[in-house]
């Protein structure tokens, strides 16, 4: 592909992933046959901002992913960027799925979160693929710490979003595992903090809207 052809497509990608309701996966859905019908107006209402949470960071991890498979300078590390993306649209499907269920929508700043993701993901690859490893390694950290926390705070009764939740979170945990084996460098403290400051806002937002 040309450079243009390129960057037309990443932005087909990416309107297809902010926007649409994208619900193609390879996995089956980890909800499938398990009952959640018990649940109140208000359970079902915060799982869905939860949910809403979860599908705004696998965007976020979209735009990230294909920003840095874009400027990776290495053919391997292009390939484990495009490979992890690919098993992340799993989770952006189950995460339209359940909102569906739950009679919600995902946040209308999705295209806002995607294309702030996508510039740092580029920025990061331009950089050095081991430093590009390395916000891989910290992303998923910090998304594994959120969604402990969702496990924490959703109701006991809704087994079809814990399972959701929990099927991601080995998912994250073995995508950071990955970029460590690959070669991740350890990032220095202060950007840990500015990306878990950006999580912050995210996470807060895209829970009401």
């Amino acid at each position: 592909m040309s450079l243009v052809d390129l960057f037309i497509d990443e932005i087909d990608k990416g309107l297809k992933y902010s926007i649409q309701n994208y619900q193609t996966e390879l996995r089956p859905y980890p909800a499938n046959n398990l009952d959640s019908s018990s649940l109140t107006e208000f359970e079902k209402n915060h799982s869905a901002g939860l949910m809403r949470v979860n599908h705004s960071g696998e965007v976020c991890a979209q735009a990230l992913y294909r920003g840095q498979a874009l400027t990776a300078k290495l053919g391997e590390t292009r390939e484990k960027m495009e490979k992890a993306a690919s098993e992340e649209l799993d989770h952006l499907s189950w995460c339209n799925k359940r909102l569906e269920e739950l009679n919600n929508k995902p946040s209308i700043l999705n295209p806002l979160w995607y294309g702030m993701s996508f510039g740092l993901g580029a920025i990061a690859g331009l950089i050095g693929d081991k430093w590009s490893l390395g916000f891989v390694h910290e992303t998923e950290e910090q998304v594994i710490n959120h969604l402990d926390g969702h496990l924490e705070k959703l109701s006991k009764e809704d087994n079809r979003t814990k399972a959701v939740v929990e099927q991601m979170r080995i998912d994250e945990e073995q995508h950071s595992k990955d970029a460590l084996e690959a070669g991740a460098e350890i990032l220095p403290t202060e950007i840990k903090e500015i990306m878990s400051a950006f999580a912050k806002v995210m996470t807060r937002t895209s829970y009401h809207i």
